[in-house]
């Protein structure tokens, strides 16, 4: 339409959220749909902090708050960062946002002028590159493979760096894949960026305390202190305290950045809800076992559905150290058809034949920078899982001819 604005143009909707939808429009219709498009973990919110919203309400806490966040959640958020990852910051350095992804888009917007390059490891996060896209920058993907883990190396990010690098994104433990760095991970990419000073660093920490077998998480400014000026961190409650309603993310980072993002933030949403805010307190400050008691959980999904996976024609699927993803690759069917004679030319084609012949939403590959695969979020019923995997299993076994070489 001619009275929209040119910058709409360069951005696509949210592949994830569209596959949700549709599945949520089958079931609707009466079709037998198990989702495992949308990363929403399936327990219920900590009873202590829905007690702490409660409170909140009752204490008359419904006003507006501080654009960037309460001095009580920007104080908890201060002692989370020092505590769990030896980085310390104050107040003024801290942002909050109504979700992690306002923060990284108040971050790229206050930052990225035409022309300047943000460095992504494919595959990606749906949202980063057309968050980019919409500041006016220029999203750099670098293609990682399942024989690295998924993981960035040294030697591509210094390939990939020119002197219009403005930021790389570094997702940890990653969505679509898992894939998580440990210490020894991040330290050949902080010696890279160290000899590049023009170059910031934004950490998506999102599920930090997702992680499983014996995992240690850590984080680049952690790793590297020297970054610690040129680093945004950003992490939020949606995942661990399973707060995905909520709306609560965070990042901390150097003063200058942190007030551009407020000032910005102050001009679109304002403060994000008092009640969340007060929410978010509790869930940073209180009781922490039930994450481990979830892990346990999620571990055995993601063995569950790794093995099934693994064991239905034409699918390879590594193991991931954390999240609640699994992103396998589907090569091994591309080419063949189905049994009514549609073809698997892709690894779309592969999500939309899966849904409409099982009932099992998956997102394709292809929207998140790296095909032929696809996303399996296992954050839902152990049951549905296991049925999930039996779907698939056949859903490939009836796939006829030749995978394409």
């Amino acid at each position: 339409m001619p009275f929209l604005a040119e910058s709409l143009s360069r951005i696509k909707p949210s592949a994830t959220i569209a596959m949700s939808t549709k599945a949520r429009a089958l079931k609707a219709a009466g079709k037998d749909v198990i989702a495992l498009a949308a990363g929403e973990p399936d327990f219920d919110t900590p009873e202590n902090v829905k007690e702490a919203a409660i409170r909140a309400i009752r204490a008359g806490e419904t006003k507006y708050t501080d654009v960037g966040g309460t001095p009580a959640l920007k104080a908890a958020i201060c002692a989370k960062f020092q505590r769990e990852n030896r980085l310390t910051y104050k107040p003024e350095q801290v942002i909050v946002g109504t979700g992690g992804k306002q923060v990284l888009y108040n971050a790229l917007l206050a930052t990225l002028n035409p022309g300047d390059e943000v460095i992504i490891p494919a595959p990606y996060w749906v949202s980063y590159p057309e968050i980019v896209l919409l500041a006016g920058g220029t999203p750099v993907p670098v293609k990682t493979t399942p024989a690295n883990g998924f993981r960035l190396r040294a030697a591509d990010l210094e390939r990939a760096i020119t002197p219009r690098t403005k930021w790389l994104i570094l997702n940890s433990p990653s969505n679509p894949t898992g894939a998580a760095y440990a210490a020894a991970d991040l330290q050949p990419l902080t010696e890279v960026l160290v000899r590049h000073p023009q170059v910031w660093v934004l950490t998506d920490d999102m599920y930090e305390h997702l992680v499983f077998d014996d995992f240690q998480f850590a984080t680049a400014a952690e790793v590297e202190p020297r970054l610690y000026e040129r680093t945004l961190t950003m992490n939020g409650v949606s995942k661990a305290y399973c707060m995905t309603g909520w709306r609560i993310g965070y990042g901390a980072g150097p003063v200058e950045l942190v007030k551009a993002m407020t000032t910005l933030q102050s001009q679109s949403t304002s403060n994000p809800s008092s009640i969340s805010q007060a929410a978010a307190v509790e869930a940073l400050e209180g009781p922490q076992d039930f994450i481990a008691r979830h892990n346990a959980v999620f571990q055995q999904r993601r063995d569950l559905i790794v093995g099934m996976l693994n064991q239905a024609n034409g699918i390879s699927c590594p193991t991931p150290e954390g999240a609640f993803y699994v992103y396998p690759s589907c090569a091994g069917v591309i080419g063949k058809s189905t049994p009514e004679g549609k073809s698997i030319a892709n690894d779309l084609d592969f999500a939309l034949a899966l849904l409409e012949a099982e009932g099992v939403a998956v997102v394709h590959g292809e929207a998140f920078g790296l095909e032929p695969h696809f996303r399996i979020s296992y954050a839902t019923a152990t049951e549905a899982v296991e049925e999930a995997g039996r779907r698939i299993q056949r859903f490939c076994n009836s796939l006829r001819g030749r995978a394409r070489a």
